[in-house]
């Protein structure tokens, strides 16, 4: 198997191409960063330029069996146009051109988070940045007084629309897409989230009993591109230790 990766430097991409190249697979990895492991290639991508994704389209040669959209920003402070750039606006772009470079039968999978969970209580505001120039970022981030968090959540809400909206085209190409949203993995980016989203972090966490591994999420990923998942079509799988299901439990007094 061809694997295209994005954010496959650190965290969950790490983990996604060391279980890839362990099983033989071949991973084209672009990232800003280099991998600091061995992958079969690695073109440079910075996913907030659109010079440079176009650059990185060219380099990908040839053709791919699965793409994995794992590159994002996390809900730090200041990042909230560079957050909304590449979590959603440059994943867009990369995946569209892409499109053409995914063998027929393959798997797309986007990495989008629990903190876009809330997605159906804010259609309005996504499909106003769906509808966006990139160019008019700034100021609908600025009409809106948004802080970074704000714009990591509807970064990742947009993902789960897109990957649910495209369904039928990616069925009519002979391709399919699903999201992941995993919650409060153990990476280096775990503090940003604790601090964006407070106790509630911390609380979760202790009730699931630990923060999930990059190597568990990278597992439901390569499942996803697997012939074994092939049914699975537009869906957002959520991937957090029991955390969503002890909410709602306690949000509807469901009896335990």
């Amino acid at each position: 198997m061809r694997v295209a990766l994005t954010g496959g430097a650190t965290g969950i991409g790490a983990a996604i191409a060391a279980k890839l190249l362990a099983g033989g697979h071949e991973v084209v990895a672009f990232d800003i960063t280099q991998p600091s492991q061995d992958v079969s290639q690695w073109i440079q991508t910075d996913l907030s330029e659109p010079a440079s994704i176009a650059v990185a389209l060219d380099r990908a040669t040839g053709t791919f069996d699965a793409l994995i959209n794992n590159a994002g920003l996390p809900p730090r402070e200041g990042l909230e146009q560079a957050i909304l750039q590449v979590n959603y606006f440059g994943m867009r772009a990369f995946l569209t051109g892409m499109l053409d470079k995914l063998d027929r039968g393959a798997s797309i999978v986007n990495t989008a988070s629990r903190a876009g969970a809330m997605w159906r209580d804010n259609l309005d505001e996504i499909k106003a940045l769906m509808a966006l120039d990139p160019a008019d970022l700034s100021d609908f981030i600025k009409t809106r007084s948004m802080d970074a968090t704000h714009a990591y959540n509807l970064s990742k809400e947009a993902v789960i629309i897109l990957t649910m909206a495209q369904t039928e085209a990616m069925i009519q190409r002979g391709l399919r897409m699903n999201s992941v949203s995993p919650a409060a993995v153990s990476t280096g980016i775990l503090d940003d989230f604790t601090k964006a989203f407070g106790p509630k972090v911390a609380k979760n966490i202790a009730r699931a009993g630990r923060p999930g591994t990059p190597e568990e999420i990278a597992d439901i990923i390569l499942f996803l591109i697997s012939p074994q998942s092939a049914w699975i079509k537009g869906q957002d799988i959520t991937l957090d230790g029991g955390m969503s299901a002890m909410g709602i439990t306690d949000m509807m007094g469901l009896p335990r």
